[in-house]
């Protein structure tokens, strides 16, 4: 359910409650509706900044074409989990994989995977952010990519064909990701693609609106 149904949903209870035929009371408590979704929407800001040792990347949170995932990936990000992980796969015209590994190499615990949300709209596009996943549409934890180049392949076709869910975009910064994606790159601890100096995620941080 998305915010604005939600906030009807209980602009219906409140009336119900008030009684339908109080023209002032209905009044009153659209305004108290409007008031809290108003208060709600400017408390949390989809706009999200990392700065890397290369650089600061922008990027905007698309919620309402991937509520779950926005969702999630909030979460990771404001209980500092990001914080000090590196991009540990980069391939050239081709993406940017970070958020899951600590600059030794080491795994972080994640939470439980959510749902693929591939089928919001939106596209593998260059500059597009979307999460990383293995073979299971469903397993995406805290790992996402940024798309160097259009990966129209990794769009959502089909139930056998599901897609990767793309959850934002960047907004600036695009040159740091291409610097990334330029870095040389080797086999360390049986992972292909590795960055030979790692590329760390020094902060990531909600931009406040």
């Amino acid at each position: 359910m998305d915010r604005k149904s939600w906030f009807y949903g209980l602009l219906t209870v409140v009336v119900l409650a008030c009684g339908c035929s109080e023209k002032t009371n209905k009044a009153q408590a659209d305004k108290k509706i409007v008031n809290l979704e108003r208060n709600i929407v400017k408390s949390q800001s989809n706009v999200v900044k990392l700065e890397t040792s290369m650089g600061n990347i922008v990027i905007e949170l698309n919620e309402q074409a991937a509520p779950v995932t926005v969702k999630n990936f909030l979460e990771y990000l404001t209980e500092g989990f990001y914080d000090g992980t590196i991009f540990h796969r980069v391939i050239p015209g081709f993406m940017i994989q970070g958020g899951g590994f600590t600059n030794k190499l080491v795994r972080k615990e994640t939470r439980d995977p959510i749902i693929n949300e591939a089928r919001g709209g939106l596209s593998n596009e260059r500059g597009s952010l979307a999460m990383a996943r293995t073979n299971d549409p469903d397993s995406a934890t805290s790992q996402f990519f940024i798309n160097h180049t259009d990966n129209e392949f990794l769009n959502y076709v089909n139930s056998d064909q599901a897609g990767y869910a793309v959850f934002g975009k960047v907004t600036e910064g695009m040159d740091v990701v291409d610097t990334i994606a330029s870095v040389k790159t080797s086999t360390q601890k049986g992972m292909d693609d590795v960055p030979v100096e790692p590329v760390i995620i020094i902060s990531a941080k909600v931009v406040p609106e």
